[in-house]
């Protein structure tokens, strides 16, 4: 155990090593401790970046177990970074900068839960430093830094889950078992959908205008345009879902979850072309993101749908209550019939009698020992876990594609052999983010050199 009062970085000293830290500082995991080795105890030690509801909420989860020991918090609001401190205050130290929390030596893993636009290169940095990462969705907001993040993964051979918990349910598992059974036919077309209305206020217009006493609103824009300081940004992830620059809207947010399914189900790559449209046609609150966006992603065999909404919450089969509400769900369109499916349940509609006969086949997938369980297991075995990077870059660059679609106005192709945008300089182009002084773009993660498979220890 530790002093029961660790270290703190004080505000006045967060400001003192502000010119220290302008640049990325990184700790080789050489330095740390052999690469793609298990904890050299029976205990995690670990640590959080970002301490808003959603990393506490992943924090608890994994704070159940009594193989983890929370040794260090991080946040740029310094009140909810003390908040997770003073809850685990004999072993955990706090910290403003995640670089310096990942140069700390009695940490194994972090969970990331910063919202979007910090993942890539906090996760980057996480993987330099020899820590295994629990990252909450969505993976990245770019083409680049989806492949980049992967590549990261691989060639610091560390362990990562992307934290969209519902592929751990069991409705999920007997869907996947479900459509693999082949009793649907052939699948041409698979559409998802999330929608919730927030007519007519939206998020709301925020009267304060400066950031409070201990949150570095500078920080928090970190490589993203430094704007205006807003208070609803802050918030939580629901409400910062409504700006660009910062969650890439709704459907980063999302579309995680629910495309999940068909991807899992149907084993499917890259898409080879992206179309997406939408716009902020109805809200007139503070936010500037899309509140309709509707995708076509095409892959060789079939072709995938997205709908997204905030101003209309009709859910199809899954209306139930004639109230306004947030509804989601996912079709599979069989030759011999359809599943439709959420979180929760799952139901089939066949096609004549083209079913008749059919039995539903046995579970054949294990269940999960739960989501954050499942990567705490990982982080011991050095076995890689069910959402790795090398299996959600599939979920996170179509997610990413569509975001590019839209804000080109055209469609995206995408070569799945090479990884690259073709036929278009200027998507290729925007497909590798521009950061904020003095961020910069790790892209010596793109080289052909970091490329390398994933490789468990």
């Amino acid at each position: 155990m530790m002093s029961s009062q660790p270290a703190r970085s004080t505000r006045r000293r967060f400001l003192q090593t502000a010119a220290v830290l302008a640049v990325p500082l990184i700790v080789p995991a050489r330095v740390l401790g052999a690469a793609g080795q298990p904890p050299p105890s029976g205990r995690i030690q670990l640590g959080i970046i970002g301490c808003g509801s959603m990393g506490r909420s992943n924090l608890t989860v994994c704070t159940r177990y009594p193989d983890v020991v929370v040794t260090a918090a991080c946040d740029i609001w310094d009140a909810r970074m003390e908040a997770v401190r003073e809850r685990f205050k004999d072993t955990c130290k706090g910290y403003l900068d995640y670089r310096e929390l990942l140069q700390q030596k009695d940490l194994d893993a972090v969970i990331i839960a910063t919202p979007p636009h910090w993942h890539a290169l906090v996760a980057i940095a996480a993987c330099e430093a020899g820590k295994d990462i629990y990252l909450q969705k969505p993976m990245t907001l770019h083409l680049a830094e989806s492949l980049a993040v992967r590549n990261a993964v691989r060639q610091h051979r560390r362990i990562c889950q992307v934290g969209t918990q519902i592929h751990a349910s069991e409705n999920y598992r007997r869907v996947v078992e479900y459509i693999r059974s082949g009793n649907l036919g052939a699948i041409g077309t698979v559409r998802t959908f999330n929608v919730m209305n927030q007519h007519p206020e939206g998020v709301g217009r925020a009267t304060q205008k400066t950031a409070p006493e201990g949150l570095d609103w500078d920080r928090y824009c970190g490589p993203a345009p430094l704007r205006e300081f807003n208070r609803t940004i802050v918030r939580d992830a629901y409400f910062h879902s409504s700006w660009m620059d910062y969650s890439g809207g709704w459907t980063p947010g999302m579309a995680p979850h629910i495309i999940d399914l068909p991807i899992w189900a149907l084993d499917l790559g890259f898409p080879l072309n992206t179309s997406s449209a939408g716009g902020r046609y109805v809200l007139q609150d503070d936010g500037d993101a899309y509140d309709h966006h509707e995708v076509l992603w095409q892959y060789p065999k079939c072709t995938l749908t997205w709908m997204s909404s905030l101003t209309n919450s009709y859910g199809f089969d899954f209306h139930g209550d004639p109230k306004p509400n947030r509804r989601l769900g996912t079709y599979f369109h069989g030759t011999n019939g359809t599943l439709y499916a959420d979180y929760g349940m799952h139901k089939i509609v066949p096609e004549g009698d083209k079913m008749k006969g059919l039995q539903p086949p046995p579970p054949s997938i294990p269940p999960s020992p739960g989501h954050e369980r499942e990567w705490l297991d990982c982080v011991k075995s050095r076995q890689l876990p069910s959402c790795n990077p090398d299996y959600h870059v599939r979920i996170d660059v179509p997610v990413v594609l569509s975001l590019l679609s839209l804000r080109l106005g055209r469609s995206v192709r995408f070569d799945p052999a090479t990884e690259q945008i073709v036929g278009d300089a200027e998507a290729a182009r925007l497909a590798i983010p521009s950061y904020r002084a003095p961020w910069k773009f790790p892209a010596q993660y793109l080289a052909p050199a970091a490329k390398t498979p994933p490789a468990a220890s």
